[in-house]
């Protein structure tokens, strides 16, 4: 039997995540600029803001006496952050001329050797670097350093952090976005207030910059009340990341396709995994699959543990020591998962909370961080010009966009990730033709969101066992993310705890952090019932597109990235 989890929707409506602002006239923040998010993309804007602002006495004072604030839900800059990552270079370089690997916070090296594997069970075959993986003269990076170093330079250039700060409504008032409502702090499992209570409080801004990463709360509640993904459909892979500390220090950049995964059209599996080297005798592996797939048995987490047994990673990492875990979910729709369009009135869109990543070349950070430094070059325009109030004031976001590297990009590979929907030789096909014709055939391929998309329990995967040395079951994963979500807190995740089985497996084998189980002996008429252990949840935000919804946790909860 088949499910498809569409059919089983949380109770959740985007619409109680819109209000009009309310608040008294001392009782609420107000700043010029406010960035919901410090990620790449909203980090890179505020220190392009910060720049121009430098520069430009009118914008400053135009801007008020907070002219730049950032609100982030982690612990810290760089808590919830989690990338591969090899990075494009070029923005980071136009904000920090002088960067430069082992020298710069987070950048450890500059790509000079790659290789790419087709792995088998106990063997591998090396091929061809396809082009768009191409990453010679990329840097590798950890992003949650490279965002904390950022976030240390947006500081200096006037930006206000806002820590722990959860945003969890969007104030809208006469159709144009004025800010955000953060989230309460010290309720209990009921929603109770306990001796900590602090309420939300609203932070009012000329502009609103929505660049909170992969499925963001505030960027899906924006994109449902304008209307804006009517014609989108955003599909999303899931990576399970490690770092370790090794004997023998790696030299290249190594990409595999293959097993673990299995290749028939019939099980819509997607991904493959990686190793990077991460400066000295550090290296981060990784694993990453589709959430479009048919099994529900597939476990991103396990299969990342079942490619470590292959002799190319063994011969890695052995005798090495793991030091640090993580995983996150990656929009990989391309062009037909962006919005109709990246601005409303008074708010834009960035980064991944627009969309905008390279599933054939793996990128996304550079994007993100061209996207926040767009975005603050076009609001300041607007400012200065007196027109960012208007319902037309921020067009001029979306025109440099589609004049960026950023568009051009992604509508060249658009056929990329969705060719992949009907398995790997139509997938060759079509993404073969499409490098023949540098992206103008096919004109489209059919895409279909996750949630879509039926699952079955197929056989056994054959997962190693977890030894605690070098397979790792997922609790202790979550410990080593540095998990610090309270226990007593309200749960933020939005699901159906009475499912059909197939659904069910899917979710307890979809999730990382084993936040979801099927209770035993629950089953009855083919529906089982679901425990959901939110304090385990490392916000990757798979769930959100397997059937559930994730919405933001008290602020200052979740992991603490340190290498990721």
């Amino acid at each position: 039997m088949s499910t498809i989890p569409a059919e089983f929707p949380p109770r959740h409506r985007p619409s109680h995540y819109v209000v009009a602002p309310e608040a008294g006239e001392d009782e609420f923040i107000e700043v010029g600029v406010l960035f919901v998010g410090a990620g790449p993309a909203g980090l890179a804007g505020a220190i392009r803001l910060g720049q121009i602002m430098a520069e430009d006495e009118e914008l400053m004072e135009a801007l008020g006496e907070v002219p730049i604030a950032i609100v982030e839900k982690g612990k810290g800059p760089g808590s919830h952050l989690l990338s591969g990552s090899v990075m494009r270079p070029g923005p980071f370089k136009s904000l920090f001329p002088d960067a430069a690997p082992g020298e710069t916070p987070g950048i450890y090296e500059e790509v000079t050797k790659e290789a790419v594997y087709f792995l088998r069970k106990d063997g591998k075959t090396k091929i061809p670097t396809p082009p768009d993986l191409n990453n010679h003269g990329n840097w590798v990076v950890s992003i949650s350093q490279l965002s904390r170093f950022m976030a240390e330079n947006a500081e200096e250039y006037g930006a206000y952090m806002l820590p722990e700060t959860d945003a969890q409504q969007l104030l809208v008032e006469n159709g144009r976005v004025v800010g955000i409502k953060t989230g309460d702090k010290g309720r209990g499992r009921d929603g109770e207030e306990l001796s900590t209570f602090e309420p939300g409080v609203e932070v009012r801004a000329k502009v609103t910059v929505i660049c909170e990463g992969t499925q963001g709360h505030l960027a899906g509640v924006l994109r449902d009340h304008f209307q804006l993904d009517q014609d989108s459909t955003q599909i999303f892979e899931i990576g399970v990341k490690e770092v370790w500390e090794v004997e023998k220090p790696l030299d290249r950049v190594v990409h595999t396709i293959g097993w673990p995964l299995k290749l028939g059209s019939k099980w819509r599996e997607y991904g493959g995994a990686w190793m990077y080297p991460m400066g000295g005798n550090m290296v981060s592996i990784g694993m990453v699959v589709g959430l479009d797939a048919a099994d529900a048995n597939i476990s991103a987490h396990d299969l990342l543990q079942q490619a470590k047994t292959n002799p190319l990673f063994k011969d890695v990492l052995a005798g090495g020591r793991r030091v640090a875990w993580g995983a996150k979910t990656i929009p990989s729709g391309g062009i037909y998962g962006l919005p109709s369009r990246f601005h409303v009135p008074g708010a834009v869109l960035c980064g991944d909370s627009a969309g905008f990543v390279n599933l054939a070349a793996l990128k996304g950070v550079s994007y993100a961080m061209q996207s926040g430094i767009i975005a603050a070059e076009t609001i300041a325009a607007a400012i200065k010009a007196g027109t960012v109030e208007e319902t037309t004031g921020l067009w001029g976001y979306d025109e440099a966009i589609k004049n960026s590297e950023v568009w051009k990009d992604l509508w060249r590979v658009r056929n990329f990730r969705p060719s992949f929907q009907k398995g790997f030789i139509y997938a060759g096909i079509v993404n073969g033709l499409s490098m023949l014709t540098r992206g103008k055939l096919p004109k489209k391929v059919s895409i279909k969101a996750d949630r879509d998309e039926p699952v079955l329990i197929g056989p056994d995967r054959g997962y190693p066992k977890p030894d605690g040395e070098y397979i790792f079951d997922k609790l202790s994963s979550v410990f080593l993310s540095g998990n610090k979500t309270r226990d007593d807190q309200p749960n933020h995740i939005r699901v159906r705890t009475n499912v059909p089985l197939e659904l069910a497996v899917a979710w307890e084998n979809m999730c990382p952090a084993k936040v979801y189980e099927v209770v035993p002996d629950s089953e009855k008429d083919g529906f089982v019932d679901v425990r959901v252990n939110n304090p385990n949840c490392v916000q990757c935000g798979a769930i959100t597109a397997k059937g559930g919804q994730l919405t933001p946790p008290e602020g200052g909860s979740g992991p603490e990235y340190t290498l990721t």
